[in-house]
């Protein structure tokens, strides 16, 4: 017998990963082929009927969670499964499934994943990560708190995909010097998820840090016919931003507090390899040169009208092109390109679309709602934020809210709630999904650096999201009425 035939043979059977393959199927099809459910009624007394289809996508929803969260088959691969399925049991058809894999979103996620290649291959980001480690030193735990604070304060300018983007490659050289290779560690876990979470907690802050508030906005000066300015949402999401930032860092500290209190010598040995860098290059100036003036277009769109009329991918795309046309980047290296991680954002705008599309999501929303309705008004609005917050970890956080605040602004009034104090729960919620990888690209930026698995990474996120959930109701009870914010109408 061969050695290659042996080894084969003496592969043993992964049993969990094939337990949790069939529970996918198991759901997928026990919902599928049920009977016809109940129509959701909302408070006006419409009715939302769930149709073969809409039963279809939460089918698909359920299997590809399942496989998501347990990694029974490559996430990409996965994300693949989501376009099959939508299109083999006819829920939608192909041109739609699979045209979501090139949505702009994707492609906006494929130039932030070019970005930090180029970061990377050009020297800048070592750059950046030994200075950094000359200002904050040793310590183990002031090396996470001041990623944190860097990443948190960039999303206050800057989308938060981009922001992880630039910052993965600059964790990628600051583990390189904590000593344990690739090897997954507690540091690293902490240093990666963390550089996720904190992404979310500070992109609340301003418009720029996400598309969700500026959709949100308007659909609550359509609804609720109030405008709501940049500046008066930074007033009261900037402290409850910045809470969860340092409070992410002292959940980090106590769940994965790094092997190592501090790394000896760290310090010196940053400044010797800055130093060994040697001048900045012409491709760092070039390359520095081409991201910055894509970020200053991206922030300014906010406020120049005639910029705010083409899309931030297009903006941001400009950047993957111009690499190749300065001869920063080669054909060659495409092949670093992380397909698995735009595969897994590809199946979650196709699943979050289909949600959306089949009326499937509406359905949830006004049948998770309508409990509510005779509900305390606190309750009422921590059930809204609790419900945006778990359907932004499957589908678009801008989704989650354009299925979720018309309903709740229906209701909100025969409560007393004032619809602000909606308006930013749902917003402090859809930024932060700590729960699966697909809810936000800075997740499966993080993801790549293979110091956690999505289990793991969901296990971690039901305590995050607990944290979180009690943020909302400090903000909800007491911040933001303290700071003048209505909660109650008369």
């Amino acid at each position: 017998m061969s050695g290659q035939a042996a080894s084969a043979i003496a592969t043993p059977i992964d049993w969990k990963k094939h337990l949790f393959l069939l529970i996918g199927i198991a759901l997928f099809a026990g919902v599928y082929l049920s009977p016809a459910w109940p129509d959701a009624i909302d408070p006006m007394g419409k009715h939302f009927p769930l149709s073969r289809e809409a039963k279809g996508a939460l089918a698909v929803f359920l299997l590809a969670g399942t496989w998501w969260v347990f990694e029974v088959v490559p996430i990409g691969v996965t994300s693949l499964a989501i376009g099959i399925l939508q299109t083999m049991f006819l829920i939608r058809p192909a041109e739609k499934a699979f045209k979501d894999f090139m949505d702009p979103s994707v492609l906006f996620i494929f130039a932030s994943v070019m970005i930090g290649l180029v970061f990377t291959k050009t020297g800048l980001t070592k750059r950046l990560a030994y200075r950094m480690l000359a200002i904050v030193g040793e310590n183990t735990a002031m090396i996470l708190l001041g990623v944190f604070v860097v990443t948190a304060a960039l999303t206050h300018i800057m989308a938060h995909t981009a922001v992880a983007a630039t910052i993965y490659p600059l964790l990628l050289s600051i583990y390189a010097l904590y000593g344990e290779g690739n090897k997954p560690t507690k540091f690293g876990k902490a240093l990666f998820m963390g550089m996720a979470y904190v992404a979310g907690a500070g992109s609340i802050v301003t418009l720029l840090g996400a598309a969700r508030g500026a959709v949100a906005i308007g659909f609550f000066k359509d609804i609720a016919g109030q405008e709501v300015s940049f500046f008066q949402l930074a007033y009261y999401m900037f402290p409850v931003g910045w809470l969860m930032t340092f409070l992410l860092w002292g959940f980090f500290m106590l769940l994965l507090k790094p092997e190592k209190k501090s790394i000896p010598g760290l310090k010196a040995k940053a400044i010797q390899l800055n130093a060994e860098l040697g001048p900045v290059t012409r491709q760092e100036i070039i390359a520095a040169l081409v991201v910055g003036t894509c970020i200053l277009l991206l922030a300014l769109r906010s406020f120049v009208p005639a910029l705010n009329a083409v899309d931030k991918t297009a903006i941001i795309l400009t950047s993957s092109v111009m690499f190749f046309i300065t001869g920063i980047m080669g054909i060659e290296d495409l092949e670093q390109v992380p397909w698995n991680i735009i595969l897994l954002f590809a199946g979650a705008m196709s699943i979050g679309f289909c949600l959306w599309e089949t009326g499937a999501a509406k359905w949830l929303a006004v049948n998770w709602l309508v409990m509510f309705k005779q509900a305390n008004w606190f309750v009422f609005v921590m059930g809204i934020a609790f419900f945006v917050m778990v359907m932004t970890n499957f589908i678009m956080n801008v989704a989650a809210i354009a299925i979720s605040l018309p309903v709740a602004l229906v209701i909100a009034p025969y409560l007393g709630v004032a619809g602000e104090v909606i308006l930013f729960a749902s917003l402090m919620t859809a930024g932060m999904p700590f729960l699966l990888l697909v809810g936000a690209a800075p997740n499966a930026i993080a993801y790549d650096a293979k110091q956690f698995t999505p289990g793991e990474f969901f296990m971690f996120g039901v305590p995050a999201s607990i944290l979180l959930m009690a943020v909302v109701a400090l903000a909800v009870f007491f911040i933001w009425p303290l700071m003048g914010m209505p909660v109650t109408v008369g």
